[in-house]
């Protein structure tokens, strides 16, 4: 029988969920239309004990064909940032809002196309689930998109850029670019630049980590 679409993911969330049970039943997701763009269902990876949790918009290329996240190009740049600002990527909890790749073709290439409000609140399930497993000290919401997915419409990454905001998902919120965008910089010059302040909002949540390490 042909498996039914669901309104939202939540349904589907497993009673007293790991990420072990969460992954395999997010293999199985029907809460909206993109499982059928994407080749797979791509989840969060990293530890249940990770202290930061890092929230990207949804799978690129390389990572629905390799169904794991930021493992492309966007997560090689946050790799090296992670890196340079002192945070152990073992420590960190990788996601999307969305887990399937939305894409367009476009000549052999598949382009990213933005998930809509519908998409996004039918797997914003999924996000909550590992969010109440990990239990991270620190959010990070990487591009508008899970910016004002989880913070709200209105809420502009470009005014409160590296700044800690109020939120129910964690002690600790912070909304940044998305690593894609320093990738798609015009220039050498602007890409350092770019780069240089992504590392700059990665040290706060470095010091933040130590600042509670010592409180502990």
């Amino acid at each position: 029988m042909p498996k039914l679409i669901q309104a939202t993911a939540a349904p589907l969330i497993p009673p007293s969920p790991t990420l072990k049970t969460l992954h395999e039943a997010a293999v199985q997701c029907r809460a909206c239309d993109l499982w059928k763009l994407g080749t797979q269902t791509v989840f969060g990876e990293g530890s249940r004990h990770s202290r930061v949790m890092m929230v990207g918009e949804q799978p690129g290329d390389k990572e629905d064909l390799a169904g794991r996240p930021f493992v492309g190009p966007a997560g090689a740049v946050l790799d090296k940032a992670l890196a340079a600002a002192g945070i152990d990527r073992k420590d960190v909890y990788v996601t999307n809002i969305v887990k399937h790749f939305k894409w367009e073709p476009r000549g052999k290439r598949r382009i990213h196309k933005k998930p809509n409000a519908a998409q996004i609140t039918a797997c914003r399930p999924w996000l909550d689930a590992e969010i109440r497993v990990v239990q991270p000290e620190v959010v990070i919401l990487l591009g508008a998109t899970a910016a004002q997915g989880v913070l709200g419409r209105d809420f502009r990454v470009t005014q409160h850029r590296g700044e800690w905001v109020q939120s129910s998902i964690a002690t600790y919120v912070m909304a940044t670019v998305h690593p894609s965008s320093i990738l798609r910089a015009p220039d050498d010059e602007s890409r350092h630049e770019e780069m240089r302040k992504f590392i700059d909002d990665l040290k706060k949540v470095a010091a933040q980590i130590r600042s509670n390490r010592k409180a502990a």
